[in-house]
């Protein structure tokens, strides 16, 4: 039976939704045009305070650098709803949005999440829906999602700019997510044919290797020998890794990828210095750990048969993504009411995507969902990822993740009471960032 207030609310929370679009789908497509990568997104972030603003609502501005902040209070006290979005792209210098200088370019979809984010925050400051609600929703914007340029980060790192080295890892430190109960956002995957949106499944943990090799110069010409190549070195351990392939396990969903950054300083010189780049992924932190051990034997061993000195630092990266079940349901019944039967298609909860998300790592601390709305064409990362259908992507997303806040908070809460409820957390915050913090380490091999 359908509560007839609850109707009401999704009406209103529709009905504005619909009146905004127009401007919900410019903010997008101007976040679209001003793409700047993790932690530097001030463009992104002044001009999403000031859509906020223009809802009349207070923005905590500097969060984790560029991270934002607003609150909407319900009525009544209850329960705390993040809907989050994130301010950065990527580097895809041959994708048609990127910009010329940087690079980056919005070839994940995170505009779009901004546009749907700024829909939600107009239908919830509607007087008529959140005096009908018990608890909060705090928007968040969140940088440095894509987890890249991890020499800049690091070195951010050592000027105690940043400790973590991605957006909501560094949020969740600073205490932005302390009081908050449960989170939401949303993500563009492609048109398939088969319903608006998807939920469920999970997504890979991941860690990041800063490899560098050590040998000695000489001339390339008249005294290789005299020389250790710390190429060679770097690419001999590039090939035993790729050795090590056949013994990983399918069901781990093993991904090992990585890119020489610095492969030497002059073509007739014996390189002596060599710096790559490695990441490592699985499904979850114990197939992590085993596939990490592989690896930096590989590594290691590029050193010995050369003779050179190798220095590894492990960067802590992301865990795998948990959702909530109670929550999925909520969604897709709304999705169901707006759009019709069959809106969602709902995944396994062990369905891995392959990729990583730092939703991963708060969804170790509270209940979380991360639908998709399907609304892209091309490959996720690639220079072909263009959102198609804008409407989908930024209104439909709006309205379903409005509606399902509203379900969640409506009537004193009682769903989402349910749902904190029975979530058992892996961590506690400060035992995310002790753990978090014990991840980061560096060590030195050097051949006899």
């Amino acid at each position: 039976m359908v509560d007839s207030n609850l109707d009401e609310l999704r009406a209103i929370v529709i009905r504005s939704i619909d009146e905004s679009s127009e401007g919900l789908i410019a903010a997008a497509k101007s976040v679209y045009g001003m793409p700047e990568t993790g932690f530097n997104e001030r463009k992104t972030s002044s001009f999403v305070k000031k859509q906020l603003e223009q809802l009349n609502l207070s923005v905590e501005t500097g969060i984790a650098i560029t991270g934002l902040k607003a609150v909407i209070e319900g009525s009544n006290p209850g329960p705390t709803i993040a809907v989050i979005a994130e301010l950065d792209a990527l580097r895809v210098p041959s994708h048609p949005g990127s910009d010329s200088d940087s690079g980056a370019a919005h070839a994940c979809g995170h505009h779009i999440q901004i546009g749907a984010l700024l829909g939600v925050a107009t239908a919830l400051v509607n007087p008529d829906v959140k005096d009908s609600l018990s608890g909060n929703i705090v928007l968040i914007l969140t940088p440095a999602e894509e987890f890249i340029d991890i020499d800049e980060r690091l070195t951010r790192r050592g000027n105690d700019e940043i400790e973590f080295l991605s957006g909501k890892q560094e949020m969740i430190r600073l205490g932005a997510f302390d009081g908050i109960d449960m989170a939401i956002m949303i993500h563009a995957s492609n048109i398939d044919g088969n319903g608006k949106f998807s939920v469920g499944g999970t997504t890979n943990a991941h860690l990041t290797h800063q490899v560098r090799y050590m040998g000695k110069s000489s001339h390339a010409g008249g005294a290789p020998h005299k020389g250790i190549n710390a190429l060679q070195a770097a690419m001999f351990a590039n090939s035993a890794i790729n050795t090590q392939r056949e013994t990983f396990v399918e069901d781990d969903v093993a991904r090992v990828h990585g890119i020489i950054s610095n492969g030497g300083a002059s073509v007739n010189a014996v390189p002596d210095e060599v710096h790559y780049e490695g990441r490592v992924r699985a499904g979850s932190i114990e197939a992590l750990l085993l596939l990490e051990r592989k690896v930096i034997n590989c590594y290691k061993a590029g050193a010995l048969a050369m003779g050179a000195s190798v220095e590894i630092q492990t960067v802590a990266g992301y865990h795998p993504l948990t959702q909530n079940d109670s929550m999925e349901k909520v969604f897709i019944e709304n999705a169901n009411l707006i759009f019709g039967q069959h809106s969602v298609i709902s995944e396994p909860s062990d369905r891995n995507h392959g990729g990583s998300t730092d939703l991963g790592d708060l969804s170790k601390i509270m209940p979380v969902i991360h639908p998709y709305t399907k609304a892209a064409s091309g490959i996720g990362h690639g220079e072909d990822y263009i959102i198609q259908d804008y409407d989908r992507a930024v209104v439909s997303s709006a309205k379903v993740m409005a509606t399902t806040v509203v379900s969640l908070l409506h009537d004193g809460a009682p769903k989402a009471e349910e749902t904190i409820s029975k979530f058992k957390p892996y961590f506690t915050p400060g035992q995310y960032v002790k753990s978090q913090r014990e991840r980061f380490s560096t060590t030195t091999y050097r051949s006899e």
